[in-house]
């Protein structure tokens, strides 16, 4: 009697499974999936049963450089990593092995082909929409693995030596374009507010006169300053007036 006691205690001692909190059991019974598991203990009968246990927080997974060639011919090294997580651990057993490598894989390809679409301005400009394609594109597949994507991060664009050069040349040019444009449009405004401070000057009687002696004045709180006395044509004008 207590050595079948003994032999069923140590049976279920041996059975006991331990699922943690960020894991889900996928249970087999001589052969066959059964059921998913919750955490907690449970019994998994030795040799008619087994249990597979899958995490299922997400995971960061690091795609390495891959040699990539764009829409418009240009060579470069890009990488990448993706953010998923197991929403079926059933799936995730029976549909694929390896979901991990397999989800790895998946990246790298579709990371090739969604850079072969794009030319390299619009790549370099708008790497979170070579981003999101990538994503849905994988999502598309491993959805059927019982992987859920969350996002996809392009980390680095590695580009030739000779296409770097080219790049700061362009970045350069666009930048003294720019400065022509600023300096340019500042002389516009300028000259505009010239032309009006003339025109204002001219039509007011002794403007001039009280302008240019204002001038004087500030020129000459230097003693090393030569002056040179502009006569307006206003004064002239007068000493004409009275001559006659």
């Amino acid at each position: 009697m207590w050595t079948v006691a003994i032999i069923v205690l140590v049976l279920i001692i041996i059975s006991i499974r331990q699922v943690n909190q960020y894991q889900r059991g996928v249970k087999f019974q001589l052969g066959k999936f059964v059921k998913l598991v919750d955490p907690g203990w449970r019994i998994v009968l030795p040799i008619i049963q087994s249990m597979t246990k899958v995490d299922i927080r997400i995971k960061a997974v690091d795609v390495p450089y891959q040699e990539t060639i764009t829409k418009d011919n240009v060579s470069s090294k890009i990488n990448a990593v993706i953010y998923y997580k197991v929403a079926d651990a059933g799936r995730a057993i029976l549909e694929v092995e390896n979901f991990w490598f397999a989800v790895s894989q998946l990246a790298q390809t579709t990371m090739r082909n969604v850079v072969g679409q794009m030319e390299l301005d619009e790549l370099l400009a708008n790497r979170e929409a070579a981003a999101k394609r990538i994503k849905e594109i994988i999502d598309v597949t491993t959805e059927g693995w019982g992987i859920k994507v969350e996002s996809v991060e392009l980390k680095d664009i590695v580009l030739p030596d000779n296409m770097q050069r080219v790049i700061a040349r362009q970045a350069e040019a666009e930048r003294e374009r720019r400065a022509v444009i600023i300096k340019s449009g500042g002389e516009v405004i300028a000259a505009e507010n010239l032309a009006k401070a003339a025109k204002m000057l001219s039509s007011e009687s002794g403007a001039l006169h009280l302008r240019t002696l204002n001038t004087i004045n500030e020129i000459s709180s230097d003693q090393s300053n030569t002056v040179v006395f502009a006569v307006p044509l206003e004064i002239l004008r007068a000493f004409e007036r009275m001559g006659k």
